[in-house]
């Protein structure tokens, strides 16, 4: 049975991205899921889950995440190292940043396992659709965000963007990738847009044969979108 750890939902809860998990488990049937409070003992502390999420969360729950992650972050880095799947998605990739700066409030320490910057300007949040690769295939998604990431690390991306803006407005790169640790500023549910990236998630976890729920219907808007965010007329950022 194949185990999904998914972190403190009690404040990563925004945007609709906890249904990433509840397609996996759908996807998988028989999964175990576990869900970690803040003032829980993570799972991955003693076991090493098959796939570990956390999804898009308020500043306020950054700051309480990073505070519950920081007694373990050796042991994160040791799962990243040993090539245990991460999906984070929304800001909650800024808690693994080294800092997270605001226009509005001190600047936050952060688990400092990967060496980027979060800059957040809290009067001009950032909304948009975007549209990037994974390989042979297309991903599309959507943003609305505070904040952007600065740092070197072109070869830790994640999605090559076709249209709209990667991991800041000057960089064509969305997301991080670090052995199987990816993150993505990409909201909601990201495994329901896009069937071909969810397949191979499961190939990650050994489960490749694995038909997803709602395929035909899935795989037919997934086509439908790649050709709406194609279109060069229609803008692919706004406010």
């Amino acid at each position: 049975m194949k185990k999904i750890e998914v972190l403190f939902p009690e404040v990563a809860n925004l945007y609709g991205d906890l249904m990433n998990v509840e397609y996996l488990r759908r996807c998988l049937g028989d999964a175990e899921v576990t869900q970690t409070y803040l003032k829980d003992r993570p799972l991955f502390a003693d076991e090493k889950p098959d796939l570990i999420f956390m999804g898009s969360v308020t500043e306020l729950g950054q700051k309480l995440a990073i505070d519950a992650l920081t007694p373990y972050k050796d042991r994160l880095q040791q799962l990243i190292d040993e090539g245990v799947i991460f999906l984070i998605t929304g800001n909650a990739c800024e808690i693994f940043w080294a800092r997270i700066e605001s226009d509005e409030a001190p600047t936050v320490q952060g688990l400092g396992l990967f060496p980027y910057v979060a800059k957040l300007r809290m009067m001009n949040r950032f909304n948009g659709y975007f549209l990037g690769t994974f390989g042979a295939d297309k991903i599309v998604g959507f943003k609305s965000q505070f904040g952007h990431t600065y740092g070197e690390g072109s070869d830790e991306g994640l999605f090559p963007a076709i249209r709209g803006v990667g991991r800041n407005p000057d960089e064509p790169t969305e997301g991080i990738r670090r052995n199987n640790f990816m993150a993505t500023y990409l909201t909601g549910p990201l495994l329901v847009m896009n069937p071909p990236f969810t397949k191979y998630l499961l190939g990650l976890m050994g489960e490749a044969d694995r038909p997803l729920p709602c395929e035909e219907a899935a795989m037919a808007s997934y086509k439908l979108r790649i050709e709406e965010f194609s279109q060069t007329n229609r803008a692919c950022v706004y406010h």
